[in-house]
């Protein structure tokens, strides 16, 4: 065993050898020390080594010396080549106005390892001596002309993509697939070529193309198919007072996104269509009364503007129910805010006139212009009549005689089973109208008669029975004012939509109408088709003036109840002639 001696003399060679150590690491570190300083000492002033510009390098350099040997030793390209799949395009310095920014370069290049981070800047310098720093050479150029030139490249190698449609054409559902087109990224194009001449890069550059490929595969382009088919036969149908608009099955599929739900964009167009059909400004109530009659009556009405945004949803809701469900038409009441009226109609008379009670329409399209003037004439002669209560309105005893002399035109009329040039022609148009409003508004009708056959004008959106001809003294429409208040009717003759509308005013008296859906029965073939001649039209002329229809029975039941009791009820019972084509065959000479 070792004593204590023998244990110490071990131990000191031991801190000896460590203390060598220490003073030689020390040594290497002063060194190391004395050397970067020298290192930062010689680039004062100085590019720091490896430091390339355009491939030149100006490490070492002053900003003085690095200017003259950039600018006499830097080789612009001539020209960027880029390369397309078949094709090629041509960039020069000249066609972007590129100029080369020698001192800028320089600046960049002399800065850099100069940051101000001390720490940063020492790490790097040092790295500076194994590894090359290379960058661009600065310079400006005319990124308008850049872009014009990138626009006539994208114009050559882009191909528009073919979006999946769906469409109604030749009673059919048609789907397509779409195919794949090529998008040119214009950034990145940019990017290349300022890169190719920061560089002096004289190969050729890949011109950059995105594949954009919006087609469907055989299952989407099934469940498209599908998604179509299940529209067709459907129905969605937007309401708001007398307006009604009605989007058909074909018309329904426009609205399909074939890439997702629905076209958002398309079904924000329909809903702005029918809020432009809808949206109006308070109006208030105008009322002037002279001499027994109504000489200006304007009838209050509420602002309305749609709550678009809300019925967009419910648009895209009941689309997606047809689609779901087996429901073969949706009917949606429109989304509105209203603002009332500041004076209402009742405010301003003592009459009772105070709201609409009943409104009837008829359409009158395929009318020759007598026809249109003498119904337009016949309709003004109620424009403004009171009604008080318990007296009887009688057509004939308000349009009065009807005649030349009173302004009406010829027209064609049918008399004695002919076809013929008659004064007033088209004034049943009016008293069907009439009689129309005079049932929705739930009063009595006194006295009624249907045309001997079954008149085109009055089916036209209606259904057959709900026709009233006139022909004084003998035949008359009337009407009863059964209500406690006065009633006032007015008229209206829409020429855009060739379409007569009547409208009785008064005050709501809590009666319910009931008008039951026609039944036609009995019902006989039309004969074969007649020509008349006539020695008005030239020789050879031909005018059909009547068209062919059904005869039969047609039955309705009219009935009018308040507070679940039966005020009257009435089954109006209408028998028509089988009516032939009517053709006048000129023969003047």
């Amino acid at each position: 065993m070792l004593g204590m001696g023998g244990v110490c003399s071990a131990i000191l060679p031991c801190y000896h050898i460590y203390d060598m150590a220490k003073k030689s690491l020390l040594i290497l570190f002063e060194l190391l020390v004395i050397t970067f300083c020298l290192f930062n000492l010689a680039f004062t002033g100085r590019v720091f080594p490896n430091t390339l510009v355009a491939g030149i390098n100006l490490g070492g350099k002053t900003k003085t010396e690095a200017i003259t040997s950039l600018s006499q030793n830097i080789k612009i390209p001539d020209k960027i080549i880029l390369q397309g799949s078949n094709q090629s395009f041509e960039i020069t310095p000249a066609s972007v106005d590129l100029e080369p920014d020698i001192p800028v370069s320089v600046d960049a290049a002399f800065n850099l390892y100069r940051t101000g981070n001390i720490v940063l800047d020492l790490a790097q310098r040092a790295a500076s001596l194994f590894k090359k720093a290379s960058l661009g050479l600065r310079f400006s150029k005319n990124e308008e002309k850049l872009d014009q030139q990138v626009s006539v490249i994208a114009g050559q190698v882009e191909t528009e993509p073919v979006y999946p449609t769906i469409k109604y054409t030749n009673s059919l559902v048609v789907v397509e697939k779409g195919a794949a087109g090529d998008k040119l990224d214009r950034e990145l194009l940019k990017i290349r070529i300022g890169a190719a001449f920061a560089y002096s890069q004289s190969s050729p550059l890949e011109i950059p193309l995105n594949k954009i490929d919006p087609t469907l595969s055989a299952a989407q382009l099934a469940k498209l198919q599908a998604r179509g088919e299940a529209l067709l036969p459907k129905s969605l149908e937007f309401k708001y007072e007398n307006s009604v608009f009605t989007f058909q099955g074909p018309y329904l599929i426009k609205f399909i996104d074939p890439a997702g739900l629905y076209l958002n964009e398309k079904i924000s167009q329909a809903v702005e269509e029918i809020a432009k059909s809808l949206n109006r400004d308070p109006e208030n109530s105008v009322f002037i009364f002279n001499d027994n009659r109504v000489q200006e009556f304007k009838p209050s009405r509420d602002g309305v503007k749609v709550k678009q945004d809300f019925l967009g949803q419910v648009f895209t809701g009941n689309l997606r129910t047809l689609e779901e469900t087996d429901e073969k038409t949706v009917t949606v009441n429109v989304p509105v805010n209203i603002t009332p009226a500041t004076i209402k109609t009742g405010d301003i008379n003592n009459l009772g006139i105070k709201e609409l009670i009943g409104r009837g329409v008829s359409y009158f399209a395929g009318s020759i212009p007598g026809r249109i003037h003498n119904l337009t004439l016949a309709s003004s002669k109620f424009k403004g009549v009171l009604v008080a209560p318990g007296d009887v309105l009688s057509f004939n005893d308000t349009v009065g005689d009807i005649s030349a002399q009173t302004g009406y035109q010829p027209a064609y009329i049918i008399q004695e089973g002919k076809t013929v040039l008659g004064d007033g022609g088209g004034v049943c148009q009016v008293s069907t109208t009439l009689f129309r409003a005079a049932l929705n508004a739930g009063l009595p009708i006194l006295a009624r008669t249907a045309h001997a056959y079954r008149v085109g004008y009055y089916e036209q959106k209606s259904d057959p029975g709900l026709d009233a001809t006139v022909y004084a003294p003998t035949v008359d429409l009337k009407i009863k004012n059964d209500t406690a208040k006065h009633i006032l009717i007015q008229t209206t003759v829409d020429a855009s939509r060739l379409m007569l509308v009547f409208e009785i005013y008064g005050t709501k008296d809590g009666r319910t109408v009931e008008i039951s859906k026609t039944v036609l029965t009995k019902q006989i073939p039309p004969p074969a088709d007649v020509y008349q001649d006539d020695p008005t039209l030239p020789a050879g002329k031909i005018v059909q003036t009547e068209h062919r229809a059904w005869g039969g029975t047609a039955t309705f039941t009219y009935r009018v109840e308040r507070v679940n009791l039966v005020l009257f009820e009435k089954t109006f019972v209408s028998n028509y002639q089988p009516w032939a084509n009517v053709y006048l065959r000129g023969t003047a000479q």
